[in-house]
C-alpha cells in the first residue's frame, strides 16, 4: 500500500513539474534581435554576446534536478553552443580616392643653333658693311656728266653722277694689290643673276675653282653684273658683303646685292664709267 502511494506522489510530482516548466517557457519573452545586431554600417558578421555560464546547482543535473527544482538543466548547455552567424546590414565599401597622377615633366628643348665658322654667318654679320660704306646721298662738283659712274679705287666709293651737283654714293670692294687697274670703259651689257666663268689667268691660280657656275646666291657676280666693254672686268654683286671696303678682288668692282640692283635700275647700256 505504501508503495503505490509513493508511487503516485512520484507521478503528480512529474506533472507539477512539467506544468511549472511550461508555464515557465510560454511566459519567457524572446530576446530583442537588436542584441544580436549591431548597428548596420558596420558591414560585418558580429556574433551576439554569450549568455553568462548558470551556477551549478550541485545536484548533478539531469531529470532529477528537474523534478526537485524546476529548471531545465539543459539550458546553460544550449547557451554554451554557438549561435548562427548572423548578417548584418552590408553597405558597399567606400572607394578609395585615386592618387593624383604625378605631374609630368614638361621638357623645354631650347632650339639648337649650328656653329658657324668663325669668317662667316654671325661674324660676317656683324662686320658686314661699314656706315660709310653704306649708300647715300651726297654732293659732288666734278667735271662729269649726270649718269656717268666714277670709281674712286683709293677710297672705296662708287658714285654716279646726278643732276644738280649730288650723286648717289655706294660702298665697294677693289682689286688688291697688283690687280688694280684705272682707266676709262663703258658698259657693254647688263646681265640678272649672271652665270661665271673664271678667265684662264684665274684658274692658272686656283685650279680649284669651278670652270663654270651658274647664277644664283652662291655665284660669285652675285645678283647682277655690268660688263665693262671687252674687259674681263665687271661691276657686279657679291656673295660676301664683309668684303665691302677690302681690296680683295682679281680686279672687279664688287657691291652689296642691293646696291648693285638699285645701281643696275639706273645705268643704261653705254654709260661712262671713270676708274681712277
Amino acid at each position: 500500500m505504501s508503495r503505490l502511494l509513493t508511487t503516485g506522489l512520484v507521478l503528480a510530482g512529474i506533472a507539477a513539474a512539467g506544468d511549472a516548466r511550461s508555464q515557465a517557457l510560454a511566459n519567457e519573452p524572446p530576446a530583442p534581435i537588436e542584441q544580436a545586431l549591431e548597428p548596420a554600417a558596420t558591414g560585418t558578421l558580429r556574433r551576439p554576446a554569450p549568455a553568462p555560464a548558470p551556477q551549478s546547482s550541485g545536484l548533478g543535473g539531469g531529470f532529477l534536478e528537474l523534478l526537485l527544482t524546476g529548471r531545465d538543466p539543459t539550458t546553460g548547455a544550449r547557451a554554451l553552443r554557438p549561435e548562427p552567424m548572423v548578417p548584418t546590414a552590408l553597405v558597399p565599401p567606400m572607394p578609395r580616392p585615386l592618387e593624383a597622377s604625378p605631374p609630368r615633366e614638361r621638357i623645354m628643348r631650347t632650339p639648337q643653333i649650328a656653329n658657324v665658322p668663325a669668317d662667316q654667318g654671325v661674324h660676317r654679320a656683324v662686320r658686314e658693311v661699314e656706315p660709310r660704306f653704306r649708300r647715300q646721298v651726297v654732293d659732288y662738283d666734278g667735271p662729269h656728266a649726270p649718269g656717268t659712274i666714277v670709281v674712286d679705287t683709293p677710297n672705296r666709293f662708287l658714285y654716279l653722277v646726278q643732276a644738280d651737283g649730288r650723286a648717289l654714293r655706294y660702298g665697294i670692294g677693289v682689286g688688291r694689290p697688283g690687280f688694280s687697274w684705272a682707266g676709262l670703259k663703258s658698259v657693254s651689257m647688263k646681265r640678272e643673276w649672271p652665270d661665271w666663268r673664271p678667265p684662264e689667268q684665274m684658274l692658272k691660280r686656283r685650279p680649284d675653282l669651278p670652270r663654270y657656275m651658274a647664277g644664283g646666291r652662291d655665284n660669285p657676280l652675285g645678283a647682277r653684273a655690268l660688263y665693262l666693254g671687252s674687259s674681263l672686268y665687271r661691276i657686279h654683286g657679291t656673295n660676301e658683303p664683309w668684303s665691302i671696303g677690302q681690296a680683295v678682288s682679281s680686279g672687279c668692282i664688287r657691291m652689296t646685292n642691293e646696291d648693285v640692283i638699285d645701281l643696275y635700275d639706273r645705268v643704261r647700256v653705254g654709260a661712262r664709267v671713270f676708274v681712277i
